[in-house]
């Protein structure tokens, strides 16, 4: 039987764990992540402190990318004892009726640790064809002599994913956007600039792996299907048709800029973005 793994934040309740019977310990949601981790990727590990009623201890909620991982890990480690003196109990959550959540984009950097899990560090590749300065297209207007006290700026990048094993390749193209602080400061400017290049970038490598299915099948073999959300533009043309686009578009730079989820473990540096975006 084959799984259908996507680059998104898991949102079923059968890909989730709801783990009790923690003890107190340094570093609980490392253990629970080394323990649970053996039995395939995971998007998180969250351990919480029981409520008054329940008592003293803590429970954690982990969640898997594949169910059939997460059905492994439950009937492996319920009832064993693994980093600790008591015995953990393990179930798969129950669906919580009246209640949809939000299917959100998965981050750049979980894309490229869920494609290294299931492709390799060698299956895949990305590149940025182009990174465009877009700042003052949406209303940035010194005409009236309006001083603004907050600028920022904006720029629209294009990053191309190629899975040569498979011959998939997808391309994305999203906004990235900071605020200038302090308007007169140059060094302000140039930082904003090296964190708006980031953000597009890791924005962009994420739409361009919303369009790939991993198929995992049960010798696990892992194929792979190009599946467009709408119909791509962007896939179809060539780099020059693309470039061009990209610098002509200033009626369409918001309709790129997609709603991707923020983490905690998600870095703004001021490292400027390379022209080739690594697999490692």
């Amino acid at each position: 039987m084959a799984e259908v793994v996507e680059f998104r934040v898991p949102a079923g309740s059968h890909q989730t764990l709801l783990v009790w019977g923690l003890e107190p310990q340094p570093g609980l949601e490392r253990s629970l992540f080394s323990a649970f981790s053996k039995f395939g990727p995971l998007y998180s590990v969250r351990a919480h402190r029981n409520a008054a009623v329940a008592g003293p201890g803590y429970y954690a909620i982990i969640k898997f990318y594949s169910a059939g991982d997460a059905r492994r890990a439950q009937r492996t480690c319920n009832g064993q004892r693994l980093f600790q003196e008591s015995p953990l109990k393990v179930c798969v959550c129950t669906k919580q009726k009246g209640f949809q959540q939000q299917v959100l984009a998965l981050n750049s950097n979980k894309c490229q640790e869920l494609a290294n899990h299931y492709l390799g560090f060698n299956g895949w590749s990305s590149r940025i064809i182009t990174l465009q300065n877009v700042s003052g297209f949406d209303g940035e207007n010194e005409e009236l002599g309006e001083t603004l006290q907050k600028r920022s700026v904006k720029y629209l990048c294009a990053v191309e994913v190629t899975l040569p094993h498979h011959r998939v390749r997808t391309r994305g193209v999203a906004l990235g956007e900071a605020d200038i602080e302090n308007s007169g400061d140059p060094l302000e400017f140039v930082t904003a600039s090296r964190r708006a290049q980031k953000v597009a970038v890791g924005k962009a490598l994420s739409c361009a792996f919303q369009k790939i299915l991993l198929v995992v099948l049960e010798n696990g073999k892992v194929a792979v299907e190009y599946n467009p959300t709408q119909e791509e533009l962007t896939d179809s043309l060539t780099e020059e048709e693309l470039k061009g686009l990209v610098q002509v578009s200033e009626l369409s730079v918001e309709q790129f800029d997609l709603e991707e989820e923020v983490l905690s473990d998600v870095s703004f540096d001021d490292e400027l973005p390379s022209r080739e975006v690594p697999s490692n």
